[in-house]
């Protein structure tokens, strides 16, 4: 309106501006299109052409750590916003992260209550982390009737191995199980585990995929 009252009516620019109550400063503003913000856009759309799977932060760890390129990250991601000049439809850097899809059950199996020790053991791992960073993953195996700790095994690695020796090592003092329970981990639904089980005549009881 300023601006029209300023061409047609030949009102001088403070005058249309008080009497809008619109400050001047704002009436005399040009967006600038300046060189560095041009070679921003221009290098954004050209890393998106190689490959569309880059996001904002790819394209600003090549620009600084490739082309060593000062450039801090709110000055690129300023020229990538929705009220930038340069936004369109070749520099949406914002791309859609895929949801994780979940298992349902819809009727979980019950869980079979032991009326005596050695009728059913369960056995997972566990991880922590020592003081100097390097991770550890424990085996242990419970007897699922008094929640006794049957054993823990602690190492960098336990591959199936490592976990059918525990577990003959556990039979040995302790006697066999007729039921071991298990989640479906890569060493507990691996073959050797299962040749294991068949030679020692005890069933393996995988819980259902999914959240238990």
């Amino acid at each position: 309106m300023a601006q029209r009252a300023v061409r047609d009516k030949a009102i001088p620019i403070r005058l249309a501006c008080e009497a809008l109550r619109f400050s001047e400063s704002s009436y005399r503003y040009e967006a600038k299109h300046n060189a560095e913000s041009e070679l921003i856009a221009n290098w954004l759309i050209r890393l998106m052409d190689n490959n569309r799977s880059r996001g904002f932060g790819l394209c600003y760890l090549y620009l600084l750590n490739v082309k060593n390129y000062t450039w801090i990250h709110k000055r690129i991601y300023r020229i990538t916003t929705k009220g930038s000049p340069f936004r369109d439809k070749d520099l949406e850097l914002n791309l859609r992260i895929k949801p994780r899809k979940r298992l349902v059950r819809d009727k979980p199996d019950a869980l079979v209550v032991p009326l005596s020790i050695n009728q059913v053991w369960s056995i997972d791992f566990m991880h922590d982390q020592l003081q100097d960073g390097r991770s550890i993953r424990l085996f242990n195996v419970i007897d699922d009737f008094n929640r006794e700790a049957l054993g823990i095994e602690v190492d960098f690695s336990l591959p199936a191995e490592r976990v059918v020796r525990s577990l003959d090592q556990i039979i040995a003092w302790r006697g066999k199980p007729g039921v071991i329970r298990s989640d479906n981990g890569p060493e507990l639904i691996g073959g050797r585990l299962m040749e294991w089980a068949v030679k020692h005549q005890i069933h393996i009881a995988h819980i259902q995929p999914g959240k238990p």
